[in-house]
């Protein structure tokens, strides 16, 4: 009688293939927990996009300052990182748009730029660019002009930063060791053209790749 009533006893539901049931879950819920995560941490994004009323200063004024470009190193004569109302318009972009990740603060600035500015040709014969500051007041300039500012702001908060120039066009290329390699050209910079408005953070039109390239900085 004994036999029989141990045979009749069922086994507990926790002994049971419910046990691997319950295992796969929780496995999976752990990674759906990690991944997601992780992917927020290694690919940030901006969580709001500043406008130049609150970014600029109220009181900012036009110096009207102007660099004649005759040869191409002087490009980089309007770039001074350590300039304060440049980096104070920086750390304004970061701070409202982001929470301390340098690559979340580099979007912030390609965006701003690339959204808030207008591409404006230069006159015919007549080469130059402003100063950042000016660019930023005025609302647009030329693709060197834009450039050049987006160099500065992302300069002045401490991600390298290189001009490209192609055949009547320019544009920036940055480095930054944590970014993901899907925004990354092959030579591991992330190009940004800020004249294209439908590109995306590391993304650059077919054109700014073709025919010869000079890299300054």
């Amino acid at each position: 009688m004994e036999e029989e009533y141990l045979e009749d006893i069922e086994e507990p539901w926790w002994k049971g293939p419910i046990k691997y049931i319950l295992g796969i879950a929780l496995v999976l819920l752990i990674i759906l927990w990690y991944f997601p995560s992780q992917a927020i941490k290694l690919d940030p994004e901006p969580t709001y996009d500043p406008t130049i009323e609150e970014v600029l200063p109220r009181n900012i004024q036009l110096s009207n300052t102007t660099f004649k470009i005759e040869s191409q190193y002087d490009y980089l004569k309007p770039i001074f990182p350590s300039d304060i109302l440049i980096k104070q318009i920086s750390n304004k972009i970061a701070a409202l748009a982001c929470d301390g990740s340098k690559v979340c603060q580099a979007k912030a600035i390609y965006y701003f730029i690339r959204d808030n500015y207008d591409y404006i040709s230069d006159p015919i014969g007549v080469e130059y660019v402003e100063s950042p500051s000016d660019f930023l007041i005025t609302g647009g300039g030329d693709c060197e002009s834009g450039a050049i500012t987006m160099a500065a702001l992302m300069e002045s908060i401490g991600i390298k930063t290189q001009l490209v120039l192609v055949l009547d066009h320019a544009l920036i290329r940055i480095y930054l060791d944590d970014v993901l390699r899907r925004y990354k050209h092959v030579d591991n910079y992330i190009y940004l053209d800020w004249t294209c408005e439908t590109c995306k953070f590391g993304q650059a039109p077919q054109k700014d790749f073709s025919g010869e390239r000079t890299i300054i900085g």
